[in-house]
């Protein structure tokens, strides 16, 4: 087609084996990660209402060991009690003195034992309520908040990957481009709505158990915390060697998804060629790759989980013996060391969901990485910042000594072309494979900048003029004829939405289209199916011509718009396009010369440049090039008559 398809494929090639670009190794930031945090501050009063909510689930979690001590040390009293008043009277006074307590403060122990339990029961049920409220709070407006954010990702995800450059298209991937828009958004999203929500709820309980822990018992706290810089150096040791294992786990999953992206798209040929076989091989090796990638994060995870445990069952062997020694030396009570070890309890929990934090940050930072990295890609073919709306405009065209290339220090594609197209006039377009055709028409909308000189539209530099308004006088049948899902009527009306069905017809009939679209049982809401599957080349292309016929534009851009239909149909659609052409610009690239031949000017192209221009007939007297296109097409033409007229014969015969 052109030579950035060459370009671009090279280009594909280099991005399928290490995902966009080659970078270099990335250093573990966590500044990105925060970045996309900061999007929740467009949900403040959802975030508040979790985060608010998490407080207080928290704080009605951590009321219930006080109780556990209350009720532990009520039965503990009322025990002793009733051990002490079963003695003898002498000896009743004497074991109460050594208890602490008097005989009446025994005897209301034991009295009111049932009443203290049943009432540190009920609280306990109370706020364990309370917990389940707030915990539904948090959980549900958390899961808000990450959708949302997710929704805010995906659109401009979608929104910046609609404006991108042609060039940015050309070098990266379909695949690629919809991991980020998807998988990567999940990833940020879980984080945003589970991991983050885990880790503020840890630090909460972690820093609130300390506290308590302390004033119950500042000697047996002071066991405990110098585990919690151990843990912390092994939160930041295993952030920092699972992040860039999961930014390349998220570049084999787009990998994998290329594959499966085009094998979807290009079934029919895989099939027609039988290579079954070797797209199974293909996907194969991207699965093994992933596979491969997540066991090595898997290897490390399964490290961390034993060292965590590891970590919080020593802190735990350390309360027991020093504790243990309180207890005997009676400085310490039951019901305390029971509450300490419920507090211990907040205090290790979370260092049990230390890998599921890690796991969770890791992945969502490097998928905040892979995400910012197309937010924040340069566009390269966008808007002025003093562009001006394009005025109505009569269609005069002119290339002022332009020079292109695709990629910059590539080779020119376009070298020094020039040539001016006055208003209603037709320009075609001739030339091999990569001479440059396609890429002249593709710089008149701007879907390229040019490297060097100028693109002018009615004397205005269209790098001056704002893409809408530019691009909205413009109608234009690419070769490659795409349609979206959805009728008929609406592909047509893709460009006009707003457009009445009369309109529609009269651009449909004027390609052409009518009479088969009338044809189908639901016409004009006939279903197409994806990528206008359910429709012939030549239907496909003449919905085309519609869709830009209904336009109405000034300038129109037929690339080889006639190539997929056969002769017959050719025929009609040429007749129905030179009656539209009139009073427009317009630029036509077709394969055979027989549709260009009324052109007022033609231009041969030849390695990016314009080797011969002028009519048909003056290019016949004066280029040796264009004589022997014209010469080798009548042959063809004329063997391919030969060929319809032998094969009619022959069913004449046999009939």
């Amino acid at each position: 087609m052109m030579q950035a398809t060459q370009t671009s494929k090279n280009g594909r090639g280099a991005i399928a084996r290490g995902g966009f670009g080659n970078r270099p190794h990335q250093k573990t930031d966590f500044k990105t990660l925060g970045r996309a945090i900061r999007y929740i501050g467009r949900y403040r009063w959802l975030a508040v209402l979790a985060y608010g909510s998490l407080f207080l689930a928290t704080a009605a979690q951590l009321v219930v060991p006080q109780l556990v001590q209350n009720i532990i040390d009520t039965i503990t009293r009322a025990y002793a009690a009733g051990e002490i008043l079963k003695l003898p009277a002498t000896a009743q006074t004497i074991a109460a003195q050594r208890f602490g307590q008097t005989l009446e403060q025994l005897t209301r122990s034991q009295a009111n034992a049932n009443s203290d339990i049943m009432l540190a029961i009920g609280a306990i049920v109370g706020f364990s309520i309370l917990l389940a409220i707030f915990a539904f709070i948090q959980s549900f407006n958390a899961e808000r908040v990450s959708q949302n954010v997710a929704y805010d990702f995906r659109n401009e995800l979608f929104a910046k990957i609609q404006r991108l450059s042609f060039s940015y298209h050309d070098k990266n991937q379909t695949g690629q481009l919809m991991i980020r828009a998807t998988d990567d958004v999940e990833k940020v999203r879980l984080f945003i709505g589970q991991g983050l929500v885990v880790a503020a709820q840890s630090v909460v309980l972690l820093v609130a158990a300390i506290v308590v822990l302390w004033f119950t018992n500042a000697s047996l706290t002071l066991v405990v915390l110098p585990i919690l810089p151990v843990a912390f150096v092994v939160f930041l040791i295993f952030g920092a060697l699972t992040q860039p294992l999961f930014v390349q786990v998220q570049m084999r999953i787009s990998a994998m998804n290329t594959v499966l992206q085009e094998n979807l798209a290009g079934l029919k040929v895989v099939r027609a060629f039988a290579r079954e076989p070797h797209e199974q091989a293909r996907f194969e090796n991207s699965v093994t790759d992933l596979l491969g990638q997540q066991l090595r994060v898997s290897r490390i995870f399964s490290f961390l989980f034993p060292i965590v445990f590891l970590i919080a069952n020593l802190g735990q062997a350390a309360v027991l013996y020093f504790g243990g020694r309180q207890i005997i030396e009676q400085t310490l009570t039951l019901g305390e060391y029971t509450k300490f070890s419920l507090y211990l309890a907040f205090v290790f929990f979370p260092l049990g969901q230390l890998g599921f934090i890690i796991n969770l940050m890791s992945q969502a930072n490097a998928s905040a990485q892979r995400i910012f990295e197309i937010l924040d890609t340069k566009n390269e073919v966008e808007d002025k910042p003093n562009a001006r709306a394009l005025p109505e405009i009569r269609g005069d065209v002119k290339f002022d000594d332009v020079v292109f290339r695709y990629f910059k220090g590539g080779d020119a594609v376009l070298n020094h072309v020039s040539f001016e197209a006055t208003a209603g006039e037709t320009i075609a377009l001739l030339g091999a494979t990569g001479s440059g055709k396609t890429t002249i028409i593709n710089l008149i909308p701007r879907f390229y900048d040019v490297s060097e000189g100028r693109v002018l539209l009615d004397g205005n530099d269209v790098r001056d003029v704002t893409l809408e308004s530019l691009r909205s006088n413009i109608g234009i049948v690419l070769q490659e004829t795409i349609l979206f899902t959805g009728t008929i009527r609406d592909n047509i009306a893709f460009g006009k939405p707003d457009a009445t069905l009369e309109q529609i017809i009269a651009a449909a009939k004027v390609a052409a289209a009518h009479d088969f679209i009338l044809s189908f049982p639901e016409g004009y809401d006939t279903p197409v199916g994806e990528r206008g599957s359910t429709l012939s080349g030549g239907q496909k292309q003449r919905i085309a011509i519609a869709r830009a016929l209904l336009l109405n534009p000034r300038i129109l851009i037929l690339d080889d718009s006639t190539s997929s239909v056969d002769m017959a149909t050719e025929y009609k659609i040429q007749q129905a396009l030179d009656e539209l052409m009139k009073g427009r610009t317009s630029f036509v690239i077709a394969q055979r010369i027989s549709t260009v031949v009324n052109a007022d000017q033609i231009l041969v192209l030849d390695k990016g440049q314009i080797v011969a221009r002028g009519t048909h007939q003056e290019l016949l007297e004066s280029s040796e090039m264009y004589a022997e296109i014209y010469s080798s097409q009548l042959m063809a033409d004329a063997q391919v008559t030969s060929n319809q007229y032998s094969v009619i014969s022959i069913r004449k015969e046999a009939e």
